[in-house]
């Protein structure tokens, strides 16, 4: 038998169990609303700015906080579902970010407002990778090309149109929408995974050896990291002593919570998948997917709101392309994914991830809709191609036992990647801002003839202001130089995502073609 023929389990067009697909519906919708919130802020985060009274640098935590604290969770979720059942959990889950997202529609400070978002994001974080592991356990391998597609798509989809979904609730309503919108989807989760999930036996046994030094060392770890790389070029990196002291903090946690890790009998996170090859390169194709899934979500919306002055529902209405582009390509992929092979498919889509950033690397203060048009369609045609791809090869070949822990992981480095790239993105640009500010303040000084005519320009323009004609029309102009060095380094941030994204091709040649799972839903039970 080739490499490439199905197995005989593969072969057999099994009956579909209706209380699993039920089920499953219910938690993939579960899974929708809890990736949904870390991106349905982004474009009204003015607007929650003014609500909780928050300054310009403490308002990116709404979306930070979320998505570190449900970072720290997803690679919990293996462990927390053996001791307590994917129903138990899946039911707190879903419970627990319905509430906080009460909590946090009621929220009246930053202070407030990141407490709940954490929360949220951490109780709703099981969620993700539980969903993932389900539908590898509970669907033979001839139903997965169904079901991939639909993962994949949630996945991708549902922090794609975030700030489509908060910038029409923003706009009809008020921020507070953005949260209260979960409360009846959720409570109707939460009563259909009560009713409907029944794949496994909780073993409340494990609680007695839970490794609580373990968890309280990831959070730190990824914490310190997230601060770190989020603050530290505004602070100076090493010339800050906050910044000093938790990279030293990060370095020893991250260095005893992987000692831990290895050394244990029942790891808290159990890293034997990454004896795979196939999972390791997975997971670093996933860690990058991150990248431009959560970072280029949040780069057009900078884009819009800084140089356009895009309102909410302006952004979102520019940004639903990609949306329409990944649903239009789900059932393509999912097909496509069973008769290329996945190594061809996961090349073309970050191609098409380079192609898309290196024709917005040319974007300038003139560009609009229907000049984001196709670099838009290129992500989302690209992040179909590649998820469907990359979680078949990532989770399709693991055996029923690694596949919780794995399916943790592999969520864990999608989000970190979104995460690590959010805090790169902000870095990058800050610094190319400081940078084309610098030599267009150079180009626009006294002595220049152009930016001399310009001013006098500007001035005669505001004629009407009498005395304050001048001033007015320097106001102006600064203005006008802040904005074109704003697009400069939104160029120079896709660009450096271009070399990203054609530098993980390399990663490509050394994955294994993958056999198909010969597992079946025995592995739920």
């Amino acid at each position: 038998m080739s490499a490439t023929a199905p197995s005989p389990a593969a072969s057999i067009n099994t009956p579909w169990n209706k209380r699993h697909v039920a089920a499953f519906v219910i938690m993939i919708f579960g899974m929708f609303m809890a990736i949904l919130d870390i991106q349905i802020v982004s474009s009204s985060l003015a607007e929650i700015q003014a609500g909780i009274s928050a300054s310009a640098d403490e308002i990116s935590w709404v979306q930070t906080s979320y998505l570190i604290a449900e970072v720290v969770m997803i690679p919990l979720s293996g462990t927390l579902t053996r001791i307590f059942s994917t129903r138990y959990l899946f039911v707190m889950s879903a419970a627990g970010f319905t509430l906080m997202s009460l909590m946090c529609a009621l929220s009246s400070s930053i202070s407030e407002m990141m407490v709940w978002r954490a929360l949220q994001g951490f109780v709703g974080g099981a969620m993700i990778p539980t969903v993932f592991a389900t539908s590898f356990a509970i669907f033979p391998p001839d139903k997965r090309v169904a079901i991939t597609p639909i993962m994949g798509l949630i996945a991708t989809l549902a922090p794609t149109i975030g700030p489509t979904v908060g910038g029409y609730l923003t706009d009809l309503f008020s921020w507070q929408w953005l949260f209260l919108v979960n409360i009846i989807p959720g409570i109707i989760v939460t009563v259909g995974a009560w009713v409907l999930i029944d794949f496994d036996k909780p073993n409340l046994s494990l609680i007695d050896s839970f490794d609580w030094l373990g968890l309280g060392l990831l959070a730190v770890f990824l914490g310190s990291l997230e601060y770190v790389l989020e603050e530290g070029a505004a602070d100076g990196w090493l010339q800050s002593a906050v910044i000093f002291r938790l990279i030293i903090t990060c370095t020893i946690s991250g260095s005893w919570f992987f000692w831990r890790m290895f050394t244990k009998p029942n790891p808290l996170v159990d890293f034997s998948a990454f004896n795979n090859r196939n999972f390791t390169a997975g997971c670093l194709f996933s860690f990058t997917m991150g990248i431009g899934l959560y970072g280029l979500t949040y780069l057009y919306p900078v884009y819009l709101a800084r140089i356009h002055q895009y309102s909410a529902l302006m952004i979102g209405e520019t940004m639903f392309v990609t949306g329409v582009a990944m649903f239009l390509t789900a059932p393509i992929a999912g097909r496509l994914s069973t008769r290329v092979d996945p190594r061809i498919m996961i090349g073309g889509g970050f191609i098409g991830f380079a192609i898309g950033t290196w024709l917005a690397s040319y974007i300038t203060v003139q560009w609009g809709f229907y000049e984001l048009l196709v670099p838009q369609i290129l992500r989302g045609v690209s992040l179909m191609m590649c998820m469907v791809t990359v979680t078949n090869v990532s989770l399709g070949t693991l055996g029923p036992m690694q596949l919780r822990g794995a399916s943790g992981l592999f969520n864990l480095t999608r989000n970190l990647g979104g995460a690590v790239g959010l805090a790169i993105i902000n870095t990058v640009m800050n610094q190319r801002i400081d940078l084309h500010l610098a030599r267009l303040h150079e180009a626009v000084a006294w002595g220049h003839p152009a930016a001399e005519q310009t001013l006098q320009n500007m001035t005669g323009a505001f004629a009407s202001l009498g005395s304050a004609a001048p001033a007015v029309a320097l106001r102006k102009l600064a203005g006008l130089v802040r904005q074109q060095a704003t697009d400069m380094a939104i160029a120079d941030v896709f660009y450096l995502l271009t070399l990203l994204f054609l530098a993980i091709l390399l990663l490509t040649p050394l994955m294994q073609k993958p056999k198909p799972a010969t597992g079946n839903s025995s592995g739920a039970h």
